[in-house]
């Protein structure tokens, strides 16, 4: 059994990590860190969970942590980052959820997240842990950096098209909108029901946090810089991301449908839909499943790819579980065969 630990367990992606690992045949959920609930039990704020976690809540300690096998971080940026170094000497694995490790400059990040990076020196070690593009390095790995939300819905939508190099690298959009969840479990003007229900926004426009992320990983699979314009949105929904996703195609492309459909044909939980199918975020809820189909309006020279995924799992806690299914040598998709709920 893989002895697992789970530090910020009182948030959105904590809960969902439990959620899952507890239906996980080959995990023992052994740590479970909230500052604020020390020594309560794990059922007792969530009572969803009552049958399932048998756990109370840890300070985040090292020496504790350390008789784990795996840390998982799902805590704000800026925290893993403190206790990497020391969690790695013990010999233990880690998956941040957070973006502590995400971007590969330093100064980059500290520009985005306005902290100075803790240990630059783990950076260039740390894998991105997209497993549909990272496989192999993450079988191998220490410490994962586990991608954002928007960033993985973005990067499957355009990645087969970018391969074979069939768009403009240079003029890509990216007009995703997002649940309230992915904002986090905290008491913010901003997210109140009152707030965002009847009401849709964009924000961020100027410069969003996954901005970098996105163009990092876009321009890997490019082997060029890439220009991307990304737009998120607020919609009044609890989970879910609905990225619509442009670019212009540079040529004789042949058939998209069949491009995406090989591309993703051995991939678990990316399903090309068929063609001239329109996603929607309620057939992923609660999955760890990227729904995708392309258009191609009017004939004309520009594609539009829609990608859909639960912010939750696909966008954090699943692909976490996924990409420790690959460091432990697992089968990818134990513990993550659950069918979206619907409606």
């Amino acid at each position: 059994m893989i002895r697992a630990g789970i530090v910020g367990g009182t948030g959105y992606t904590g809960v969902e990590l439990l959620r899952i690992l507890a239906l996980h045949p080959e995990v023992e959920v052994s740590v479970v860190t909230s500052r604020s609930d020390v020594g309560s039990r794990v059922d007792a704020l969530y009572p969803s969970l009552r049958g399932a976690i048998d756990t109370v809540f840890s300070a985040p300690d090292v020496e504790t942590l350390s008789a784990c096998d795996l840390v998982f971080f799902a805590t704000p940026n800026g925290t893993a980052m403190l206790m990497a170094q020391q969690l790695l000497a013990y010999g233990v694995k880690i998956i941040d959820l957070s973006a502590d490790f995400r971007l590969k400059d330093a100064l980059e990040w500290q520009h985005w997240y306005g902290m100075e990076h803790a240990c630059p020196t783990l950076i260039a070690e740390a894998v991105y842990g997209l497993p549909e593009t990272h496989r192999e390095s993450i079988k191998t790995a220490r410490l994962v950096a586990n991608p954002g939300c928007y960033p993985t819905a973005v990067q499957l939508g355009f990645l087969p098209l970018l391969e074979k190099g069939l768009i403009d690298p240079h003029h890509l959009i990216a007009d995703v909108k997002s649940g309230v969840s992915g904002a986090g479990r905290k008491a913010e003007m901003a997210t109140l029901m009152s707030e965002t229900g009847e009401s849709f926004k964009a924000y961020g426009v100027a410069g969003h946090r996954h901005l970098p992320e996105i163009r990092q990983q876009l321009a890997l699979t490019a082997k060029q810089s890439v220009g991307l314009t990304f737009v998120p949105h607020l919609v009044p929904m609890i989970r879910g991301i609905h990225a619509t996703l442009y670019a212009r195609l540079t040529g004789d492309v042949g058939s998209l449908q069949t491009l995406f459909e090989q591309k993703y044909a051995d991939e678990v939980f990316v399903d090309v839909l068929p063609a001239n199918s329109h996603p929607d975020t309620r057939n992923v809820r609660g999955s760890n499943n990227c729904h995708i189909s392309i258009h191609q309006p009017q004939g004309q020279d520009t594609v539009v790819i829609l990608s859909v995924i639960d912010n939750l799992v696909k966008g954090a806690a699943g692909q976490a579980v996924h990409n420790m299914n690959l460091m432990f040598g697992l089968p990818e998709h134990t513990g993550l065969n659950t069918v979206a709920l619907y409606p």
